[in-house]
């Protein structure tokens, strides 16, 4: 495929990645957990309390909790998948960057190897 025939594909791969950011959403990080609390009772019986949703995520060089309702904890969840997305996303745009850089740009000529002067 000629050069420019793929640098023309690769910026129509680049521009679709920068759509899809687009349509992702709201966005967060951490994780949701789900917890269920299992004590015994002043009889000593097995007594499950729950489920109780935390989000953890980390602030400021500290991992932080938040509890949530199991309404809040849905939609925590799909901002923390829109950010995983995102990272995703990311990654592919840098990796499609690199590749048209390389191929619209000149670099430094390289030097001749040692044993090629010889």
């Amino acid at each position: 495929m000629p050069e420019a025939k793929t640098v023309e594909r690769l910026r129509g791969r680049y521009e679709r990645l920068k759509a899809s950011i687009g349509r992702l959403g709201l966005v967060q990080s951490g994780s949701v957990s789900e917890r269920i609390d299992r004590r015994p009772d002043a009889r000593g019986r097995l007594v499950e309390r729950g489920p109780y949703y935390q989000w953890t995520f980390k602030a400021a060089g500290k991992t932080r909790t938040v509890n949530l309702t199991r309404s809040q904890a849905a939609r925590w969840a799909g901002a923390i998948r829109n950010h995983r997305r995102l990272g995703k996303i990311v990654g592919e745009m840098r990796s499609v960057s690199l590749r048209i850089l390389k191929r619209t740009t000149q670099g430094v000529p390289a030097r001749p190897r040692k044993h090629e002067e010889e």
